[in-house]
């Protein structure tokens, strides 16, 4: 069957207009172990805002070549995840940095090397949330429902990097940055049709 492919017809197939890159929120959720360096209310508001940059998270499924008669058979091998990044913007109040900071010693402390061994002890997880553009000004920062189009969890997740800050006398009209690196176990993914089923049952 012929497609008639019009720009009419592309506009049709382009629902609500496509999703943005641009409006996004992340949540981080620590473990109860946790809850002593981590940031509570007023703090995890401030990272819905001052998170500018991460990516849904990437997986792969490897590949098994199997030789047979000069020929490769490629069969499905493990799924893997590849670490998960945030960046954050720096104000001057340091608090977001330093709870990293603080994340980071609990695992693997700088004076003695000791630290958490307890997986449940030092790992989180993380939410990234796909915003839609309907009702975006009047939403609730952290909602879950309301113009949330579609949301990853990463799982079981841990700071393995939180990269430098820049420093200059040459930067001018910029605000410090900076990017953590997270190992991940695995992540959950839930799209707004199923988020309203799983809210109506």
């Amino acid at each position: 069957m012929a497609i008639n492919s019009t720009i009419s017809q592309f506009k049709t197939q382009l629902r609500r207009g496509g999703a943005r890159p641009n409006l996004f929120e992340v949540d981080i959720t620590s473990s109860t172990a946790l809850n002593d360096i981590f940031w509570t209310g007023t703090d995890q508001d401030d990272f819905h805002f001052l998170c500018k940059a991460t990516s849904m998270p990437t997986q792969t499924i490897g590949s098994v070549d199997v030789p047979f008669r000069g020929r490769i058979l490629k069969v499905a091998g493990d799924r893997t995840f590849e670490p998960w990044s945030v960046t954050v913007i720096n104000d001057e109040s340091f608090d977001i940095r330093q709870t990293f900071e603080q994340w980071a010693e609990l695992i693997n402390g700088i004076e003695d090397g000791s630290g958490a061994v307890t997986p449940s002890e030092y790992m989180g997880s993380g939410t990234i949330r796909q915003l839609g553009r309907t009702d975006l000004g009047s939403r609730e920062v952290g909602s879950t429902a309301e113009g949330v189009l579609y949301t990853y969890t990463v799982q079981d997740i841990w700071p393995s990097e939180i990269g430098s800050i820049d420093l200059s006398y040459e930067s001018s009209d910029a605000i410090e940055e900076f990017t953590v690196t997270f190992q991940i176990q695995y992540f959950e993914s839930i799209a707004k049709n199923q988020q309203q089923e799983t809210e109506n049952s």
